[in-house]
């Protein structure tokens, strides 16, 4: 398991104190006092005999890392409230130790220790991995579930409600005789092997038995969200039957992503891809949009192919910038579509109307071309490819469309210009025309004008003649 940065908010969240005056809502702050030890070849046998309950958090090396330094110091910060906070729990001793990958690599082989950056959880002589996001509050939540016993008893109608309403986890429930009962101690038996990641319940009340529809040393299977519960088959159940049948039966058609487990999820793919549907269970529309997804799920709980992750934004306030940059989603609306766990591709279902929802059976058909292949996040390359042609091809078309355009330009542009030849050599000739039409009249005009002047002449003699006379 690794932690990312991305829950360093979880982190400054869990730390910081806020007063709001009153002494009930005080939020826990860190008091500098040292509770996580660093635990060593010398020191680590005397320093978990002190405790019920060690939680162990197994981290890389990060001598020569500025940056992975201050992330461990975040993360220790982190397990140091959590210390604090149970420090006063006064039914359990619970300690909290670091384990160094290379310092302490002795202590983890000795403990058996295998993946780095992993919480380890040492109780009742059982080890349990931790899986889910390093958040103090979250740690603590999960840590009390742990001090509880592996098997919860019904004893009225109060409790068997509380038993209904939990119905987004893996649950079993059996009608025992009494505790002392040895197909009893063989189901608690089993019960510890999965505590307390799947929910063991039991009833020795034959009134709370007959409205389970429970029969003596009967075990009923619930899968999550399926309403409807499955009867494990041979009775009565030695343990490891009862092992079997949850082994076989552990991953869910329809399963809720949760602050604590979320990594196991994660990593419990099928063929590398998640069908991932994202719905806000206290919004409208989630909730019909939820409440569709069930309905088919329910009706394809018998196909081991089929496993859909339902996330709650609101659960993961800030992953939520994150999966809608990563995704190309908007999660103010109901999502669901098919992801690759490695590069984080993915292919979402078209949603043409968002004021309604998809039917049950639009939905199953989206879900059946998942599985089929017709749907794949894998293929989104092929497609980028067949873009990248089309791009090619129009560019080619471009280009030919410029090529003709130039061409005709050009031939225009040469038209133009005879006719313009043309009309240039008219207009020179009718010039010409007339320049000579205006040298003909001047021509004319001067010899009229002679002719007036000869007249005038003569007319002055005859004057000058008479004169004389």
């Amino acid at each position: 398991m690794k932690w990312t940065w991305v829950f360093l908010g979880f982190y400054f969240l869990s730390l910081g104190a806020l007063s709001l005056g009153e002494k009930g809502l005080e939020i826990p702050e860190y008091d500098g006092k040292d509770r996580v030890h660093t635990l060593t070849a010398k020191n680590y046998k005397s320093i978990m005999r002190k405790y019920d309950v060690m939680v162990i958090y197994y981290h890389k090396n990060v001598d020569g890392n500025r940056s992975a330094m201050k992330q461990l110091q975040i993360e220790e910060l982190a397990l140091e409230l959590a210390a604090q906070v149970l420090d006063e729990f006064e039914d359990e001793d619970i300690g909290f130790g670091l384990v160094d990958e290379k310092k302490a690599s002795a202590v983890a082989k000795k403990l058996g220790l295998d993946e780095v950056d992993s919480i380890y959880i040492f109780a009742d002589n059982e080890i349990i991995e931790y899986d889910g996001e390093l958040a103090a509050d979250t740690i603590v939540e999960f840590l009390y579930d742990v001090i509880e016993d592996p098997v919860e008893i019904i004893d009225n109608d109060r409790e068997l409600k509380g038993f209904y309403n939990m119905d987004d986890v893996i649950k079993l429930v059996g009608y025992f005789k009494s505790e002392r009962s040895s197909h009893f101690i063989e189901y608690d038996d089993a019960a510890e092997e999965f505590h307390p990641f799947v929910k063991f319940f039991a009833t020795f009340d034959p009134k709370i038995a007959k409205k389970l529809k429970l029969k003596m040393n009967e075990v009923d299977f619930y899968e999550p969200f399926m309403g409807e519960p499955v009867t494990i088959p041979g009775k009565p159940y030695i343990e490891s039957e009862i092992i079997e049948y949850i082994e076989q039966h552990d991953r869910p058609t329809l399963r809720k992503l949760q602050p604590h487990s979320m990594y196991e999820i994660w990593e419990d793919d099928i063929n590398g891809e998640h069908i991932v549907a994202f719905a806000e269970e206290d919004d409208p529309d989630g909730f019909e949009f939820l409440e569709i997804l069930k309905e088919v799920a329910r009706d394809n709980t018998d196909d081991p192919n089929l496993s859909i992750i339902w996330i709650d934004p609101d659960n993961f306030p800030l992953l939520v910038p994150y999966w809608e940059r990563t995704f190309g989603i908007d999660l103010s609306s109901p999502q669901i579509g098919v992801v690759d766990v490695k590069d984080a591709d993915s292919v979402w279902m078209d949603m043409d109307d968002q004021d309604d929802m998809p039917t049950a059976e639009e939905l199953e058909q989206w879900i059946e071309d998942v599985l089929s292949g017709k749907i794949d996040p894998d293929d989104d390359e092929g497609d980028d490819e067949d873009d990248d042609d089309d791009d090619d091809d129009d560019d080619d078309d471009d280009d030919d469309d410029e090529d003709d355009d130039d061409e005709d330009d050009d031939d225009d542009d040469d038209a133009d210009d005879e006719d313009d030849d043309d009309e240039d050599d008219d207009d020179d000739n009718d010039d010409d025309d007339d320049d000579d039409d205006d040298d003909d009249d001047d021509d004319d005009d001067e010899d009229d004008d002679d002719e007036d002047d000869d007249d005038e002449d003569d007319n002055e003699d005859d004057d000058d003649e008479d004169d004389d006379e």
